[in-house]
């Protein structure tokens, strides 16, 4: 099922000597449960692009649409809620509220969504055993390593059920072990969960594990290659 389109998008940079086209023109599709990667060289577009999807940039022109939702046709507002029931983000830097613990962290997202104390504490406690951190519920980030935090970060990511995941450079702080362990349990929950994950990424580890890599240069589209699952 698709429930995500791109449709001649661009995003223009207007400085006071030229025009950037970040994003020039990008018309892709994304289905249920895919497992893709965006790559290309640094200012290819990447981050700019996952930005425009996730609703954090709009578009200079052309259309995205989820599940048959214009993010382009929603009032402030509107697509904050939009982002809070249907996108979950992964960051490069984590992003996690030093001040919360691991558990509160994962449901933070779930108590916006006016989630019952049991459901998210059921729902906290399923997913922080599936990245291998039900022992680590109480601990802060500041007591947890970078691939700990990173996991905790996946974790509220999903937490919310969204159609789509996010991630922008989610190895890029993490040694290779953890990133390894992060990696494998990210293409578990996709599996598992049906939810699609779109990096933006310079790793050739999720490269090599991702079922689709669309490839950026000068914010367009060069190639797109969609692999065996």
């Amino acid at each position: 099922m698709k429930i995500l389109e791109l449709k001649n998008v661009h995003k223009i940079y207007n400085s006071t000597e030229v025009k950037v086209h970040a994003v020039n023109n990008v018309t892709l599709d994304f289905m249920e449960a895919e497992f893709a990667a965006i790559v290309g060289p640094s200012g290819s577009g990447k981050t700019t692009l996952l930005n425009l999807i996730g609703g954090l940039d709009m578009p200079t022109s052309g259309e995205i649409i989820i599940n048959g939702t214009d993010l382009s046709k929603l009032k402030p507002s509107q697509l904050i809620d939009f982002r809070l029931h249907n996108i979950g983000f992964v960051f490069q830097s984590y992003n996690l509220i030093p001040v919360l613990t691991a558990k509160e962290n994962v449901e933070f997202i779930m108590a916006m969504q006016k989630w019952s104390r049991q459901a998210r504490e059921e729902r906290t406690f399923e997913l922080l055993k599936a990245v291998g951190l039900e022992e680590r519920i109480n601990s802060r980030p500041s007591k947890l390593s970078g691939g700990q935090q990173q996991r905790v970060a996946v974790a509220r990511a999903l937490a919310s059920k969204p159609k789509f995941i996010l991630a922008d450079e989610p190895t890029a702080n993490l040694d290779s072990k953890a990133a390894a362990i992060l990696l494998e349990i990210m293409e578990k929950l996709n599996h598992e969960e049906k939810i699609t994950f779109i990096f933006s990424t310079h790793d050739p580890r999720v490269v090599k594990m991702a079922h689709r890599v669309i490839t950026l240069e000068d914010g367009r589209v060069v190639s797109d290659d969609v692999r065996e699952a």
